[in-house]
């Protein structure tokens, strides 16, 4: 029995029949499922896939490659930040380290220059004299002639002083007596660093031993009237050894060293 379509037409009937729209688009979907499952529509899709609009010509890349683009310029300027911090907190540390040693040089500097200093001083210290006696004079002076004295002349000068006034080394030196002296009394010697030596007499106590080193207006006792004495005052005396008869001028020795007397 044949059908008979909208038209009006017959429809052809048996195996040579066409088949219809709906048919073709069942048979063609059973076709891709086909193909799907043996593998073959991945090698067919593939052209396919390959006539489609290249992703550069969307758009889609040159944007995306510009973001990289201003990244990697952020990256690389905060990078030469970094360095340039790192650099300039080098330079800071440079700096400091160079003006901190700097200040250590000048620093020893200053402390050699005021070493040097105190030892210049204190050379001229030691090389320095004084009189045996602040403020006092000559009462009785070298040389002078007189039954008293057992050479006939005085060896010596006498300053006037109080019993009890302080008397000083005239210079620096080494205390070779300290004691009892005879007709000198109560007395010290002292070995003057230039090799003189001077001798202090009529003492009323002693203030210094035996190898003791003394500096210039260090005090060694105190005058008195002891001994072969009419009256207190210091017997001063200069000699160029330790024995007795090597006296000389003991003004002209001391102003010899610049003391006034």
């Amino acid at each position: 029995m044949a059908f008979t379509c909208a038209t009006g037409k017959k429809r052809p009937t048996g195996k040579h029949r066409r088949p219809g729209r709906f048919e073709r688009t069942t048979a063609r979907a059973a076709g891709v499922a086909a193909l799907t499952a043996t593998g073959v529509m991945g090698t067919l899709a593939a052209p396919a896939l390959a006539a489609e609009p290249a992703a550069e010509q969307t758009g889609l890349i040159p944007v995306i490659a510009a973001g990289d683009s201003i990244a990697e310029q952020i990256d690389a300027q905060a990078a030469a930040q970094e360095q340039a911090a790192k650099e300039a907190e080098a330079r800071r540390k440079a700096a400091e380290e160079a003006a901190r040693k700097r200040a250590a040089e000048k620093a020893e500097k200053e402390r050699e220059a005021k070493e040097r200093a105190a030892r210049e001083a204190e050379r001229k210290r030691l090389m320095s004299y004084v009189a045996p006696i602040s403020g006092s004079y000559v009462s009785t002076g070298y040389k002078a002639g007189g039954a008293v004295w057992s050479s006939g002349s005085h060896t010596g000068v006498d300053f006037h002083a109080a019993s009890g006034t302080s008397v000083h080394a005239v210079g620096a030196g080494t205390v070779v007596e300290a004691g009892w002296g005879g007709a000198y009394g109560n007395q010290v010697v002292i070995k003057l660093n230039d090799g003189t030596y001077t001798q202090y007499g009529h003492l009323s106590s002693i203030g210094v031993s035996v190898g003791q080193t003394v500096t210039p207006g260090q005090q060694i006792g105190l005058s008195g009237a002891t001994g072969n004495v009419t009256g207190p005052h210091l017997h001063f005396e200069v000699r160029t050894t330790a024995e007795y008869g090597s006296d000389i001028d003991p003004v002209a020795y001391l102003r010899s060293h610049g003391v006034n007397v």
